[in-house]
């Protein structure tokens, strides 16, 4: 039998595996596929890939005795039952340092599990976010590798030539230990939703508040994608704007307002609420998709409840679109600060050692939040790896205090027509919460501790032989309660 030629083996045919395939062929690599449904791979070979190097097979067998050694095989298949399926498959004839590379939209908890399993047995794990869709995954994705830390040096080469490149650097590099890949991927994901839901917002403000038709919008966005707000949700944003139905009305104000998601930002709200971090954004922005998919009681809602009567606006209106440019800005600049936030929290509780400069380069191109924001946080991050928040990075800070006006100004003139912001809200809340030194926490801890004797800390400055520093104080509110708190008990 002739020595194994295959660089790199991949699992699943549906259209990011084809799409990845086609362009790791591309860039020089040799990619032999498989897929349960092996009919599939002849179509492929036959069709979509004839004319190249890809080499198909017919049994996991076969898939791995195509590989040259250590092994590296892709799985994109569905999340979840699966991945587990599949390894379990691959073990057999798998050897000591051989490589299993989970690409699909797994739950971290999972690859972390996945990555000691398999390293118990001697075989590597890597977990990889891959963003960017099918466009992405054929002409360059945005690649998070995470795992077992050994098989870096193996993939390194082929995922990083495989990623977008965005001035010669490639949208790749290590993440972190076991789950570390997904987890980032998640937190992209969850941006991702709320990146979605201010442009909606804005969408709506320019629609319903001023008037404004879908062709006018598309035009402002456009402008806004020359700017600070260059990305690729804004560029499709407006492209989606000015697609036309056959009987020429815009397409996007025929579709139903019933929003889907796939769990990646419930699971970032979720792991936020774990993790005790006020990603606020990310979490109103899976709250605004639910409400959203409550179609029918909030049309019954719409003819029952009113609002404030629309008036005409008298203002500016290009001083107004300034704004709002502006509070989007703003709003964005908050999301990101409290997503690495979150990233940092999770990464001092299982101990990664995550680059946070490296995972806002990897989000540059390729992915669906890349943007020219992006290169701003990695600077940021290059400046003080150990930045607690982006609010403190001179750039950020400017940024948000320029946009301040505008923010405040478009926040109040939604609420005064009745237009829901659930984002640039919660996003102006936050910076307002988070530039305060006192909140009213005080009352709380005072309603918690009446109720339940919760206990309290008393404020520094304020001690005296009644109320001690640094201890837990139950006071007796009603002379009816007891002395002894919800935290103490009797052996």
């Amino acid at each position: 039998m002739s020595a194994p030629t295959g660089d790199i083996g991949l699992i699943g045919l549906a259209v990011m595996g084809q799409n990845l395939i086609l362009n790791m062929n591309d860039k020089g690599f040799n990619v032999v596929c498989y897929n349960r449904t092996t009919s599939k791979v002849d179509a492929f070979l036959a069709n979509e890939a004839k004319g190249t190097k890809v080499q198909g097979s017919h049994s996991i067998q076969e898939l791995c005795s195509k590989l040259k050694t250590p092994r590296k095989i892709i799985l994109l298949v569905k999340a979840g039952p699966a991945v587990d399926d599949f390894i379990k498959q691959l073990e057999p004839y798998l050897e000591k340092g051989d490589i299993v590379i989970d690409g699909g939209n797994s739950h971290y908890p999972d690859s972390i599990r996945r990555t000691h399993e398999l390293e118990a047995k001697g075989l590597l794990f890597v977990g990889s976010g891959v963003s960017g869709g099918e466009e992405g995954a054929r002409h360059g994705p945005s690649l998070m590798p995470g795992g077992s830390p050994a098989a870096w040096p193996s993939i390194k080469e082929i995922f990083q030539k495989t990623a977008a490149q965005v001035n010669g650097e490639p949208c790749c590099d290590w993440v972190g230990e076991t789950g570390a890949g997904h987890y980032v991927k998640m937190v992209h994901n969850g941006i991702e939703y709320g990146d979605m839901q201010l442009i909606a917002e804005a969408y709506d403000i320019l629609h319903r508040g001023l008037g404004l038709p879908e062709d006018e919008i598309a035009d402002i966005f456009y402008k806004w994608n020359t700017g600070v707000l260059d990305s690729f949700l804004i560029d499709i944003t407006a492209n989606i704007l000015k697609f036309k139905d056959d009987d020429g009305e815009p397409l996007v104000s025929k579709i139903l307002d019933q929003a889907g998601q796939k769990g990646t930002g419930k699971w970032t709200a979720i792991n936020a609420l774990d993790a005790g971090m006020p990603v606020t954004l990310i979490g109103e922005a899976v709250f605004a998709r639910c409400l959203s998919a409550i179609k029918a009681e909030r049309t019954r809602a719409s003819k029952v409840i009113s609002g404030p009567q629309k008036e005409a606006f008298r203002g500016d209106k290009q001083q107004f679109i300034d704004d709002l440019e502006q509070a989007l800005y703003a709003s964005k600049i908050i999301s990101y600060t409290q997503g690495f936030m979150l990233m940092r929290e999770t990464a001092k509780e299982l101990k990664w050692n995550l680059n946070y400069a490296g995972i806002a380069q990897m989000w540059r191109g390729g992915c669906i939040i890349k943007s020219v924001f992006l290169g701003d946080i990695t600077a940021a991050y290059q400046k003080n790896g150990q930045l607690e928040s982006l609010l403190f990075d001179d750039f950020f800070n400017k940024a948000v205090h320029k946009a301040q006006p505008g923010w405040r100004r478009i926040i109040a003139q939604a609420v005064l027509w009745g237009i829901p912001t659930p984002a640039f809200s919660t996003a102006l809340a936050f910076f307002d919460g988070y530039r305060s030194e006192i909140v009213p926490a005080n009352i709380l801890q005072a309603q918690r501790d009446y109720f339940g004797a919760h206990t309290f800390k008393v404020l520094p400055g304020k001690e005296n032989p009644r109320l001690k520093a640094g201890e837990d104080i139950h006071v007796n509110w009603t002379g009816r309660g007891g002395n002894v708190s919800a935290s103490s008990y009797s052996a």
